[in-house]
């Protein structure tokens, strides 16, 4: 395996770590910084915001930049909006730190995949492409308990600093070893990308997705506060729960590639989000109980990401059967949804939290989930009128779903 594909994982795992850990760091923030709960939870909102407008603005304007400057560039804009973070004197500059990575975050992952498929031969595209998603795999399991127990033992300041360091060190990686001369086609202009948004069935994918992920982050984005105010753990023991929800998301996660293998990419979506729901809706029964909580954290990770694989190959189905000359820039798009799922979900809870108390996000949430299942069942049915729709994949789909 390449060094330099050491270096984008890397560069994959800090984005991921200082996307997630802010979820277990929200009621050190609020009580520091003076903010309702409602409010800190913005924080998860507008990176994410920050990670859906940028993505496809800023690859289209940056297209045309060598692919090593370009990525040199966004680890210095990544590590100075945690390094602003860092020194934020007040909840409005931690916001504006936080969009400024969030931009960052979007083209990274935009450009990534071109990069890691440039390191390796052609037939080892789609494990380069895994490999360096395994990153954000990694921060779940680890970044995101590490950052928060920085976060409670040495404050929240403290953690953004050690993901700005992370930063550095991705940096240095990628100037050392990632390739000076990487072939890139420079991506679709914005109005071809824009014009992707006029297909109706991608649209409906694009949904599925947000909803999918605006029903998870409802409740997700105050899971430390419902474990620590409803289930009565202590601030320490967050960081633990939160350990064992990100192995479980990493055993999801390969358990949700391989069910949208044998059951496709409906079939997969059908299960997973009646589950996701139902998990959702026991956690509203069972959050005041410690060990019953701990188990449906454990149940919610195997399924909150598990939908990833089969989203991301339905989207690139749909988009070679009703927009060809604009794979890539649909699948992105579908990133793009997911920020947007995210975005929405963390400004619904925060209103839920704020009106009816922090326990009802989870089964709002799990209504949400409803409707991502019933667009997924109409889905299937328009497929059914069309089989060539839900086509088998080409090879080329199978490396964008990666």
């Amino acid at each position: 395996m390449p060094i330099a594909l050491l270096a984008l994982t890397l560069s994959a795992f800090a984005i991921g770590t200082t996307e997630f850990v802010i979820v277990g760091l929200i009621p050190i923030i609020a009580a520091d910084l003076g903010v309702s709960l409602p409010s800190a939870g913005l924080l998860v909102s507008l990176y994410a915001l920050g990670v859906a407008v940028g993505a496809p603005l800023l690859t289209a304007l940056t297209g045309r930049m060598p692919r090593k400057a370009l990525l040199l560039g966004l680890m210095v804009l990544f590590t100075a909006g945690n390094l602003l973070a860092w020194l934020a004197p007040g909840y409005e500059s931690l916001i504006a730190a936080r969009i400024v990575t969030g931009l960052a975050h979007g083209v990274f992952f935009s450009i990534g995949s071109t990069i890691a498929t440039s390191l390796v031969a052609k037939e080892k595209a789609a494990s380069a492409i895994a490999i360096m998603f395994t990153g954000l795999t990694v921060a779940l399991v680890t970044g995101v308990p590490l950052g928060t127990f920085i976060g409670q033992h040495f404050g929240w300041r403290e953690t953004f600093l050690a993901v700005s360091a992370l930063g550095v060190i991705a940096f240095i990686g990628s100037l050392l070893f990632v390739p000076r001369s990487i072939p890139h086609t420079p991506p679709a202009a914005l109005l071809t990308q824009l014009a992707v948004l006029k297909q109706p069935r991608l649209l409906l994918v694009y949904a599925m997705t947000a909803l999918g992920y605006g029903g998870t982050f409802t409740a997700f984005t105050f899971l430390a506060p419902i474990l620590q105010e409803v289930s009565g753990f202590s601030a320490s023991m967050v960081g633990l729960v939160l350990l064992v929800y990100g192995v479980s998301v990493a055993i999801g996660n390969i358990w949700g590639g391989k069910l949208a293998d044998r059951r496709g990419p409906i079939g997969a979506l059908k299960l997973i989000f009646a589950l996701l729901a139902a998990v959702l809706l026991t956690l509203t029964f069972t959050a005041s109980h410690p060990w019953l909580a701990l188990l449906t954290v454990l149940l919610w990770g195997a399924v909150a990401f598990g939908n990833v694989p089969g989203l991301q190959l339905y989207v690139v189905r749909q988009a070679e059967r009703h927009a060809p000359q604009a794979v890539d820039v649909a699948s992105g798009l579908n990133i793009a949804a997911f920020n947007l799922g995210i975005a929405g979900g963390a400004w619904l809870g925060g209103h839920i939290v704020a009106d009816l108390g922090l326990i009802h996000t989870a089964w709002i949430g799990a209504l949400v989930v409803l409707l991502a299942l019933g667009l997924t069942f109409w889905a299937g049915r328009l497929d059914r009128c069309d089989p060539a729709g839900d086509a088998a994949p080409t090879r080329s789909a199978l490396v964008a779903a990666h």
